[in-house]
């Protein structure tokens, strides 16, 4: 993906556009998808809602691997607001600020089974 969409995704996940805001499907082909495919960059995320936290195969963080717990969607919410916050010394560099946004990215990842 080149600069300018990145750019531009970025742009729109941080303002919180409604019109990607709707569709978490789009926002996490956009966002999410070209780290967490269960490559070195991120693990896949198939499953992880309602699913423990840190148990898919990927080297997480000390701070998420003691986290413990269940990928509740107060947890998700936490860990895409802050994801620093929620596990000091993530790997996770991403923030998305809209709550609008992190609630669609939330139901969808529901839906990955």
């Amino acid at each position: 993906m080149s600069r300018p969409v990145l750019a531009a995704v970025f742009l729109a996940l941080a303002s919180g556009s409604p019109a990607l805001a709707a569709d978490g499907a789009q926002l996490f082909n956009m966002q999410c998808r070209m780290c967490h495919t269960g490559g070195p960059m991120g693990p896949s995320l198939v499953g992880v809602a309602g699913g423990p936290i840190a148990a898919k195969t990927f080297a997480y963080s000390p701070g998420l691997k003691a986290k413990g717990g269940t990928w509740t969607d107060a947890n998700l919410d936490a860990y895409l607001k802050q994801p620093a916050a929620f596990s000091p010394g993530t790997k996770m560099l991403i923030n998305v600020p809209s709550a609008e946004v992190r609630a669609a990215l939330i139901e969808y990842l529901k839906t990955l089974k």
